[in-house]
């Protein structure tokens, strides 16, 4: 429904838009400009990713269409010239205005470096220009070379822009190994699975320590509630491949799956572990089992709430009784060191009766 929901506005805003007089993709876009400003955003993306990579498939198989290999030889040496010329003028134009804002001058070559390469909207205007005979066939043919090739050293540009903006500039590099891309993120954040009773809770503990984090859940009343204490809480399901490719999951600190599912929890840690097994990942669980489970699928700690309950209530009759903090500290975690052995052997049976 929500992806089908997704698809209806989309089309009815290309619709209108058509109906006005404008494209059909100036409506799709105002559609995605309105919907990214809500707390649906990465849901959405997640949703339309799939349609969006047919679509992008299909298009680029028609440029492809109209490249035409054997027109290349007689016509390379304008197609260079016209890539370098977008290359060029788009790195001066970009730093130009990045640098008028007031941003360092290593930082302003660089965005200008990672935005200079000619994009699907290059082709696309020469698409349209071939459809209505404003350009005749060779000089079509120049302009998609240009930007085929823009797109081919752009590659190189994006990977060392780095490197390159470092020699544009006297000025020493900011880039460090580990963040070579000026794209990422400046602090790592804590994703937290679920805005439920715990995954509340741990949002009001990060926001009082001034921790940055993003929470997700698959209840709009849920997702409501966060966002009116002004939370950046939005709406999705974590255990969504789609949706924690979109928001970066691999550059998170720390990952904490507080959902009331367990098979949730497992589908998310299935993933995380295989794409990005360098972030520790914190679950929930309900009972023992599904914190053995959840252990065994990656989780560095896996909390079993009704035993944590138990222990905790047990640690304050300690301090009550003045048992020192370190002792009721060290015992609490030998408990959890031990697997919750030592609380579960006294624990009832199924017909009531408890094991002496």
């Amino acid at each position: 429904m929500f992806t089908l929901a997704v698809l209806l506005i989309a089309l009815l805003a290309a619709w209108t838009t058509n109906s006005l007089g404008l494209s059909l993709a100036f409506g799709g876009f105002l559609a995605g400009m309105m919907l990214g400003e809500t707390e649906f955003r990465h849901q959405v993306e997640s949703s339309i990713r799939p349609f969006r990579d047919v679509l992008l498939g299909l298009f680029f198989i028609g440029i492809g269409m109209r490249f035409d290999p054997t027109a290349i030889p007689p016509i390379w040496h304008w197609a260079l010239l016209g890539a370098l010329l977008i290359l060029a003028s788009k790195t001066l134009i970009v730093a130009a205005m990045v640098r008028r804002t007031g941003v360092d001058t290593q930082v302003a070559w660089r965005t200008g470096l990672l935005l200079s390469v000619g994009g699907e909207f290059g082709l696309a205007l020469v698409a349209i220009a071939l459809d209505t005979n404003v350009i005749d066939m060779q000089l079509g043919q120049i302009a998609i070379s240009s930007v085929l090739l823009s797109m081919i050293a752009g590659a190189v540009l994006i990977r060392f822009n780095g490197v390159i903006a470092s020699r544009l500039v006297s000025a020493p590099r900011i880039e460090t190994p580990d963040s070579p891309e000026l794209s990422e993120t400046p602090e790592q954040q804590v994703v937290i699975g679920g805005y439920g009773r715990v995954g509340h809770t741990i949002a009001v503990l990060l926001h009082s320590s001034g921790i940055p984090f993003v929470a997700f859940d698959t209840d709009p009343k849920q997702v409501a509630k966060g966002r009116r204490d002004g939370l950046p809480v939005y709406y999705g399901d974590i255990s969504d491949p789609g949706l924690l490719e979109a928001i970066h999951v691999e550059r998170a600190s720390l990952i904490v799956i507080t959902a009331d599912g367990s098979t949730t929890a497992l589908r998310a840690l299935s993933y995380l572990r295989r794409t990005c097994p360098q972030v520790p990942v914190v679950a929930r669980a309900r009972d023992l089992e599904t914190s053995a489970q959840l252990l065994h699928a990656g989780a560095v700690h896996a909390y079993p709430e009704t035993i944590e309950a138990s222990l905790r209530l047990g640690a304050t009759a300690l301090q009550i009784l003045q048992v020192p903090s370190a002792d009721v500290d060290q015992v609490i975690q030998g408990v959890r060191d031990w697997g919750y052995k030592p609380v579960l052997e006294n624990e009832p049976d199924k017909q009531g009766k408890v094991d002496h």
